[in-house]
């Protein structure tokens, strides 16, 4: 429970980055969507929510998750986010929410054009109403992205899995919807792969000085670049590890071997 209950903390600490004009926020270009939403489900059978990660809770429900999954759609709209977690199997749960996490620090580097290229998938075990364990295939994907580039609204597609071996792992991969490729997510590739591209060499280059002890302005001689710069830099290291300080940035970048 306390891994877990780290692992959340974190996640919100990512999200609390996402820093939202909410006057400038148009919710009408989401409401607009609903009935699109609302005959993807039908047609397709399929469950669908909407994340929203200004209010930090999920805004749409279809009708059918009730249906299909067993979910009690009063408890979806009075809990919320809680009911969704309690619903998964409690070790699942604990990799969903590490693997997200580190997911949502790997969009914090993509360019904005880039951001709705991706879709992310995990196969993973739910409780249905008969309280024994089902394997879910959900696929999350940027929806819209306000004004100043943040992660606003997340659409996420739920489907029974046609796996239904409820020994196996949770399994995660990320997918290239314009070139197809598929980058399969486990502990080792999160800890590796997806963390050498957290920050820029810019990047690390900065924090390891800081790291020596340099100020702003001895980086900013040594490289060659303005003050400014320097500093733009800094805040943008901050972000992507969700860190307070340089401290804390240096102590994370330590541990996933990125300086």
């Amino acid at each position: 429970m306390d891994k877990l209950n780290n692992h959340l903390r974190e996640y919100n600490q990512l999200l609390e980055n996402l820093v939202f004009d909410v006057e400038s926020l148009d919710y009408t270009v989401f409401e607009q969507q609903i009935p699109f939403l609302n005959q993807m489900a039908k047609v397709n059978n399929t469950g669908l929510t909407v994340f929203d990660m200004n209010k930090r809770e999920h805004i749409y429900a279809s009708y059918n998750l009730e249906e299909i999954f067993g979910y009690d759609m009063n408890q979806i709209e009075e809990v919320g986010n809680d009911y969704f977690n309690s619903k998964v199997h409690p070790d699942d749960l604990l990799v969903l929410v590490k693997r997200g996490t580190d997911l949502l620090r790997y969009f914090f580097t993509l360019p904005e054009e880039e951001v709705k290229k991706f879709k992310y998938q995990s196969e993973y075990r739910i409780q249905n109403q008969q309280g024994k364990y089902i394997r879910i295939i959900e696929q999350h994907q940027i929806l819209e992205m306000d004004k100043s580039g943040n992660l606003w609204l997340s659409l996420s597609v739920v489907d029974v899995s046609p796996n239904q071996n409820t020994s196996d792992e949770v399994k995660s991969q990320i997918i290239n919807i314009k070139t197809g490729e598929v980058q399969i997510v486990s502990e080792q590739s999160q800890s590796a792969d997806s963390s050498k591209k957290l920050l820029t060499e810019r990047e690390a280059e900065i924090l390891n000085l800081v790291k020596e002890g340099y100020l702003s302005k001895e980086i900013s001689d040594s490289l060659s670049i303005s003050v400014h710069t320097v500093n733009t830099h800094r805040q943008k290291i901050l972000k992507k590890l969700s860190a307070n300080t340089s401290i804390e940035a240096i102590e994370f970048a330590g541990k996933l071997g990125l300086i």
